[in-house]
């Protein structure tokens, strides 16, 4: 018997008036300056460092502290014209307790990257760059980052 995948549904509820609720009414209302491509950097970076935290926490690591930024670019695809984001990359500052070997925390920041469900649907694949208690880690060998540099 084939098992069955958890599933996680989500909600956003959009009043005319412009306010964001989730499914149990709790209410964001990013006001005029923040646009839908706010939104998904906002989403993309949160869901990137709840990644981390996931995985982290399998491996009995503590995040004390975790901040970032997510920056896009949005123009026409080439593949078929349309306006899309066709780069993405994030810049994350965490802080690990107790800081894993360099193999481990490899490990760790690429399990971070590949398990973002935001950043796994987006047709352009965003690029990762971590620092890890106060140090620039090395980019995982399966981020565009990563793979720029070895080239």
């Amino acid at each position: 018997m084939a098992v069955r995948a958890k599933e996680l549904r989500f909600a956003v509820d959009l009043a005319a008036g412009g306010t964001l609720s989730t499914e149990d009414g709790a209410p964001l209302d990013p006001g005029d300056a923040w646009t839908p491509e706010h939104l998904l950097l906002a989403a993309l970076a949160r869901c990137s460092l709840e990644s981390l935290r996931h995985h982290a926490r399998w491996a009995g690591i503590q995040v004390p502290s975790a901040a970032g930024s997510a920056r896009a670019l949005v123009t026409r695809r080439e593949s078929d014209g349309r306006y899309a984001v066709v780069e993405a990359s994030l810049d994350l500052a965490i802080e690990l307790e107790p800081k894993p070997g360099p193999d481990e925390l490899g490990a760790l920041l690429a399990k971070a990257e590949r398990d973002c469900f935001v950043g796994a649907s987006l047709q352009a694949k965003p690029s990762y760059r971590w620092t890890v208690n106060g140090v620039e880690a090395a980019a995982s060998s399966s981020s565009p980052s990563a793979r720029a540099r070895e080239r």
